[in-house]
């Protein structure tokens, strides 16, 4: 069995600042622009990373910059893998209302979860809520929009 060649495997623990985990983000598009991932990859994993870190910033940490959060990365040649967990104490993301509905039009909550599920492949939370895990492969089949979960 041959072991995946690892381009990035890293962890950062960050104060909860918009500063920080720009860095953070940074480093990774950097990484995957040196290795020719694609354009609308590198763009669909910049919008995630950027949603997830403000949502474990502002819902997570509530923009104490005191709380930590924890970042961990792992790009292949294949895929890029990435978590993401603040000190918040987690919520439930079946539970946030979708912006496509009715009501929720005009709403600014729940945008940054639905974006993040149309960009990434694969889209995860631990049972406390409080750590997202994203991957996102290179040569990805065109996937269907989330499905609308209007009531």
């Amino acid at each position: 069995m041959t072991e995946a060649k690892h381009i990035l495997h890293k962890s950062w623990e960050l104060k909860s600042t918009e500063a920080e985990v720009k860095k953070v983000s940074s480093e990774v598009l950097k990484t995957l622009e040196d290795n020719e991932f694609g354009e609308d990859m590198i763009f669909a994993v910049h919008l995630s990373l950027e949603e997830a870190f403000i949502n474990a910033i502002k819902h997570g940490n509530h923009g104490d910059p005191q709380k930590k959060i924890l970042a961990e990365c792992l790009i292949t040649p294949e895929k890029l893998d990435i978590s993401i967990t603040d000190e918040g104490f987690g919520f439930d993301p079946n539970g946030v209302p979708d912006p496509r509905c009715n009501g929720n039009l005009y709403r600014s909550c729940g945008r940054g979860v639905l974006l993040i599920q149309s960009y990434m492949d694969v889209v995860e939370y631990n049972s406390r809520g409080n750590c997202i895990h994203m991957v996102r492969y290179r040569n990805r089949e065109e996937s269907p929009a989330p499905e609308k979960k209007c009531s």
